[in-house]
């Protein structure tokens, strides 16, 4: 596995070793130990999602103001445009976002530490969207970060995507929660 730096140095794309063949791939897609070593963290996952959405869908951008979440993401059919907003005041990059593209054929995987808000756009026709968190799901601690704040200045590559309730009533960072 190798280690692909962003903008952003908490925030990293985790790149498997594929061995392929004329029969098909194999690659190890997490190994605890080695993940540890190579973020140089000692986060412990404690639950696995696995989300299917069609094309134009846009989750996000979610994170929980308590019991904040580290996210292993990846994608393991069709495309996203997957995003991290920093929203840890005391860091140098506190409202800026890193975006990449993750999709079944760069088997690429996204590393964001608790303290980021998360999204993702459906590229593809549909997408399988999987990740693993460092702390359970807690409803009463989520919160929503408006998808198309223009202080976050994100380059989605659409004007109308498909938003649920939650994420069309998301809150412009400058009313947002942080964490400190």
């Amino acid at each position: 596995m190798q280690i692909i730096p962003t903008s952003i140095p908490d925030l990293v794309i985790l790149q498997p070793k594929i061995f392929s063949d004329q029969r098909g791939f194999f690659y190890e897609s997490f190994n605890q130990k080695l993940f540890n070593q190579l973020t140089n963290t000692n986060y412990q996952f404690v639950q696995d999602n696995h989300s299917c959405s069609q094309q134009n869908v846009l989750r996000g951008l979610h994170y929980q103001i308590q019991q904040p979440q580290g996210k292993l993401v990846r994608v393991i059919a069709g495309a996203v445009l997957d995003v991290a907003v920093d929203l840890r005041r005391s860091s140098p990059s506190f409202g800026q976002a890193v975006t990449v593209e993750l999709s079944v054929e760069n088997r690429q995987m996204f590393w964001l530490p608790p303290g980021f808000a998360h999204g993702f756009l459906v590229l593809s026709k549909s997408a399988e969207f999987l990740y693993k968190t460092t702390d359970y799901y807690a409803p009463e601690f989520e919160r929503t970060l408006l998808w198309n704040d223009p202080d976050l200045n994100l380059n989605w590559p659409i004007a109308q995507p498909l938003l649920s309730t939650k994420d069309q009533q998301g809150l412009p960072l400058h009313q947002a929660e942080v964490y400190e």
